[in-house]
């Protein structure tokens, strides 16, 4: 009888270690889901805002847009940097967080030149937020590598 809850205990002990291994994968496998929609969304914003931020310069209607854009792209990237990465693209997510910010304080002097109205050429020519949007495309490309 002694052995039969030995073996049980082992294979009970053999499945919840499975899960454990499982739920790793799966984490992983969420977390380059969600840094491959977030680098969608960066590409996207750093194609088509460089643009609008020149409009806006000179149009209201763009200008509210481009806050609007700015608005939504601090939120996505303050909810990337919340994320938990598996601990394989631990480094990876930290490279991502610290361009990020770098953008944020970018993000953050537009919509302050915005708000004030002073949004001219000048300031537009600081393309300091847009590079670092374009390096975080090409760290999410290494954090896509982990989920092959």
């Amino acid at each position: 009888m002694k052995k039969v809850y030995g073996y049980f205990f082992i294979v009970v002990m053999l499945f919840l270690s499975g899960c454990s291994f499982l739920e790793g994968v799966n984490n992983s496998l969420n977390y380059v889901n969600e840094a491959t929609e977030y680098a969608n969304e960066v590409s996207t914003f750093t194609s088509e805002v460089p643009g609008l931020a020149e409009q806006a310069v000179t149009d209201q209607q763009a200008a509210d847009e481009l806050e609007t854009r700015m608005e939504e792209m601090k939120a996505n990237i303050e909810e990337f940097n919340e994320l938990d990465a598996p601990q394989a693209g631990a480094d990876l997510h930290q490279q991502v967080v610290e361009r990020n910010n770098q953008a944020l304080e970018g993000i953050q002097m537009y919509l302050d030149n915005i708000e004030n109205g002073k949004l001219d050429a000048s300031v537009i020519e600081n393309t300091e937020v847009f590079q670092s949007l374009r390096e975080i495309t090409e760290v999410i490309d290494q954090i896509k590598q982990l989920g092959e």
